[in-house]
């Protein structure tokens, strides 16, 4: 007995009820990821610093339940590990399998339970992950419900953006965008809130509140439930699945050569949420007139640039589809690269400016700004490309696919954070320059023959 899915009911209807030229759908599911990201980038601003700082020191990592065992697992595989290295690998780990896990979390959704119920059952276990890291004892416990959660959640969200467009629809890469924005905004607003509370009261008051915000966002979910496009059901049928097309398979091949490349782009774009936070504590002038500015603020900056300067790009991209030279999504995720590329070489360059040891913050604000426009002209492309090239069947799983590739690049930054404690600071980002650059530059080398797959038209080379 094999599984096919069937979509009952009219989803125009979802696309016909709209709010800004988009539909209201859109805005449930934004909202949903908001908060989504409040809790995760308000924990994930904390977690390396917590870990140095305090979780993997004496007399709190005899508490946590496991823990001993855990890293001899770990240090079976890499060796002994000091704290600083232990705690980059431990995160590079923690993040890659969230981005790992919505590639299971998109197959269940596309075919066992429904992408609604993949979506509340991903919030709840991600609302109890973030209470549980409120303790130190259930510390590895909360990882796990959060990496399981984010699978179930981020797996089924995503593609049901796409269903509130019909294929071809302009408005779609826009939706994107602003689904975009709706992270980043949540990546700007949680480290200011998690990164006082921590600083203020306590490492564990900063975790409850990603509890908190994980909650409302499940909250934002299920009050919209009639705003959504009508789910698809998963029903049990003697009919073998249908095969997919050629074009298909040639879409899909074309996605995974280009799987290699996003790696690349995000091995550097984790050691941002990983090693740079321990940079930005000791190289950074955190004080200014007076006032010793929280290291995870900075995460907070990370997540406002992209707010910032998506509008200019936007209206850029626009003018340039009426000029006929807007670059297309292979274009624009090679650009993104190599200007990510140009964001860690200016953090190579940053001794040129310290004084007595320390740059000043605005440099830090300038990398930021920098390699945000390199992450708005590869992320969001990246996630649009998946969504829009993938055969209908197997969009949740490919778009899972998609995020597969951060799990990969976490797992690599981990192991690369490592070398922070015998590299140089500048030696340390121009080796992560060199990996996202090499990656705009293959995107660029290979761009032609999949423009061929992706357009559907014959390609002499495919088998």
């Amino acid at each position: 007995m094999a599984a096919s899915s069937v979509i009952s009911g009219d989803e125009a209807l979802a696309s016909r009820i709209s709010m800004f030229d988009h539909p209201r759908g859109l805005w449930v599911l934004a909202g949903t990821e908001l908060w989504e990201r409040i809790s995760f980038h308000g924990m994930q601003a904390l977690l390396v610093l917590y870990m140095v700082g305090a979780l993997l020191l004496p007399g709190h990592v005899e508490n946590v339940a496991g823990f001993a065992q855990f890293r001899a697992f770990i240090e079976g595989v890499t060796g002994p590990l000091s704290v600083q290295a232990l705690a980059a690998q431990i995160f590079g780990l923690y993040v890659g399998l969230i981005y790992f896990t919505p590639v299971i979390g998109g197959a269940i959704g596309d075919r066992l339970t429904g992408r609604r119920i993949a979506v509340v059952a991903g919030g709840g276990l991600m609302t109890a992950g973030h209470f549980c890291l409120a303790f130190d004892r259930t510390f590895l416990l909360a990882l796990l419900l959060l990496i399981l959660g984010a699978g179930l959640l981020r797996g089924n969200l995503g593609p049901q953006v796409k269903s509130l467009y019909a294929d071809g629809d302009r408005r779609e890469a826009d939706a994107f965008q602003l689904y975009y924005v709706a992270i980043n905004v949540g990546a700007f607003i949680a480290p200011l809130i998690t990164g006082t509370l921590a600083v203020v009261y306590g490492w564990h008051f900063g975790f409850g509140f990603a509890g908190v915000g994980m909650l409302i966002g499940l909250c934002v979910y299920l009050a919209g439930q009639h705003l959504l496009p009508p789910e698809r059901k998963a029903l049990v049928s003697s009919a073998p699945t249908a095969p997919l097309t050629r074009p298909e398979r040639q879409r899909v091949v074309a996605l995974f050569m280009i799987f290699p490349l996003i790696i690349g782009f995000w091995i550097a774009q984790s050691q941002v949420w990983n090693v740079y936070n321990l940079w930005a504590r000791d190289h950074v002038e955190m004080r200014v007139l007076g006032f010793e500015t929280p290291v995870p603020w900075l995460q907070a900056f990370d997540g406002l640039a992209p707010v910032i300067v998506m509008p200019f790009f936007l209206a850029l991209w626009r003018a340039q589809a009426v000029r006929g030279r807007e670059p297309d999504d292979l274009a624009k995720m090679a650009i993104g690269c190599l200007i990510f590329a140009g964001g860690t070489g200016w953090l190579a360059l940053s001794p040129l400016v310290a004084i007595a040891g320390k740059v000043p913050l605005l440099w830090a604000i300038g990398f930021h700004l920098l390699s945000n426009i390199g992450w708005l002209y590869f992320t969001p492309i990246a996630l649009a490309l998946f969504a829009s090239k993938s055969p209908v069947s197997l969009r949740g799983t490919m778009i899972g696919v998609n995020y597969m590739a951060v799990f990969f690049a976490s797992t690599i930054s981990g192991r690369l954070g490592g070398l922070y404690e015998t590299l140089s600071p500048s030696a340390f980002w121009l080796l992560h320059s060199a990996i996202v650059g090499g990656a705009g530059i293959g995107l660029m080398l290979i761009a032609r023959p999949l423009r061929r797959r992706f357009s559907d038209q014959p390609d002499p080379g495919a088998s």
